[in-house]
């Protein structure tokens, strides 16, 4: 059995997993295809769904019984650019220095990705009586884009999972939910003249600032109202506007701007009721005055990207269930999103997040993993498989 006093057995296979380069901007085919090649040789079958290029595949696999529910292990194979970063050492291979071993996606998330592939020959070998599913995504890191796909052709199956483990980084302790959150794009459209005239435009600039003053002054409400969920980092929803471009000359009235915002909402909170907000104080208290000077004039909205949250009851079977493998009864929720809420809600498939590695050193230079680590997430798949061939 894997213990912290041997060397993680998934070594080599993180090893071959970073250095595939699979940023989001690029092809995962690579590693995907040796994945599959690598199933293949173990006799499992892999399903692949592709996006629309072509150039870009998750890739899901079960061993076990196919008409028996069982436990889905959810990872995404892309990770995030290295450009303009100072690297120790190349950052798609593998580095091993005291006790840690440096990579691009090393924790967030080839780490649990890299364990369970490992795993593959044991969980083959093992008499297992529910099956193990193992789910691979692209482009986690831009949206949850892929992995709706996958998702999606799961009613495919002869019959649906029972459970998922998404194994982002939490060092391997339980998190029952994450925040919802929607990225949206707000163009203004004004109307322009030479700024002696000003009052005869529509400044876009300015009213997409009173706009961004609204989103201010909810984000506030949000914090000094709440509602609170205390095991989150923040323990309130947050409102987040990160861009806003516009205009091209000083004495030119605007007649363009853009603004991107976000919204992260505790489950307490309605995403869709926040965004419904925000439009109905552009409709009400802005667009009028703006038609009154060009009936062209207004706001256009764009959802950028959205996931769901996730929130899952302490005494759900897959709580319970991950809480006995990791030996542990504490949990938390994290501020980070994943793929768990899609699972949970567009799947209906009750989910929790447990992997190994720290999320602090996701997407930073010399991002690394202790060996400690995955040797803690190779023991929880030891006492999954004698779980699940019990």
């Amino acid at each position: 059995m894997t213990t912290t006093d041997t060397r993680p057995l998934s070594l080599d296979m993180l090893k071959r997993l970073v250095g595939f380069p699979t940023v989001s901007r690029d092809s995962n085919l690579d590693l995907i295809r040796h994945v599959a090649d690598y199933l293949a040789g173990h006799g499992i079958d892999s399903r692949l769904t592709y996006d629309d290029t072509g150039l870009k595949a998750n890739l899901f696999a079960t061993i076990g019984p196919a008409d028996v529910p069982g436990v889905v292990l959810s990872g995404h194979t892309d990770v995030v650019p290295v450009d303009d970063q100072n690297w120790s050492s190349d950052p798609f291979d593998l580095t091993e220095r005291e006790g840690r071993v440096y990579g691009r996606g090393a924790t967030d998330m080839k780490g649990f990705v890299a364990v369970i592939l490992a795993f593959v020959p044991r969980f083959a070998a093992a008499n297992l009586k529910k099956p193990v599913h193992l789910s691979l995504s692209y482009d986690e890191e831009i949206g949850c884009i892929g992995v709706r796909r996958l998702i999606d052709d799961l009613p495919a199956l002869p019959v649906r999972p029972e459970m998922c483990i998404v194994g982002e980084p939490t060092r391997m302790r339980l998190m029952l939910a994450h925040k919802g959150k929607v990225n949206m794009r707000v163009r203004v459209r004004g109307s322009s003249c030479h700024s002696s005239l000003a009052p005869q435009g529509v400044n876009a600039v300015e009213y997409a600032a009173e706009l961004v003053s609204f989103l201010r002054r909810m984000a506030r409400r949000k914090a000094a109202m709440g509602p609170y969920d205390q095991l989150f980092d923040v323990a309130h929803t947050t409102v987040h506007t990160g861009i806003i471009a516009g205009g091209t000359a000083l004495n030119i009235v605007p007649k363009d701007c853009r603004v991107d915002f976000e919204i992260r909402a505790i489950p307490q909170d309605d995403l869709e009721e926040m965004v419904a907000e925000v439009k109905a104080f552009a409709a009400t208290e802005l667009e009028p005055e703006m038609k009154a000077i060009d009936p062209e004039a207004g706001f256009s909205w764009e959802v950028i990207s959205s996931i769901p949250g996730l929130d899952t009851e302490p005494d759900a079977e897959v709580a319970q269930m991950v809480s006995q493998l990791t030996g542990r009864n504490d949990f938390g929720k994290v501020a980070f999103g994943t793929e768990g809420g899609l699972f949970q809600k567009r799947g209906g498939i009750p989910t929790v997040i447990c992997g190994p590695g720290d999320i602090d050193q996701a997407h930073k230079p010399d991002e690394f993993i202790e060996l400690s680590q995955l040797a803690e997430c190779e023991a929880f798949m030891e006492r999954l498989i004698e779980r699940l061939a019990a």
